[in-house]
């Protein structure tokens, strides 16, 4: 996670921007059984992806 705060940093991303991204990174590990992003595939994305649309419905107004 130092890593992303970081890139974001020398980006200049706000400090919101960071937060978000960082939640949203944090969420989705958890979401996975707290595996590392790095050994999940595209099923894991999608299923993912899946929930957000279908549970949490995001992007609906």
């Amino acid at each position: 996670m130092e890593r992303v705060k970081a890139t974001m940093r020398v980006k200049r991303y706000s400090l919101r921007t960071e937060k978000t991204y960082c939640y949203w990174i944090r969420f989705y590990i958890r979401f996975n059984n707290l595996r590392h992003p790095a050994t999940l595939t595209g099923d894991e994305v999608r299923r993912f992806l899946e929930y957000l649309a279908i549970e949490r419905q995001a992007g609906t107004t």
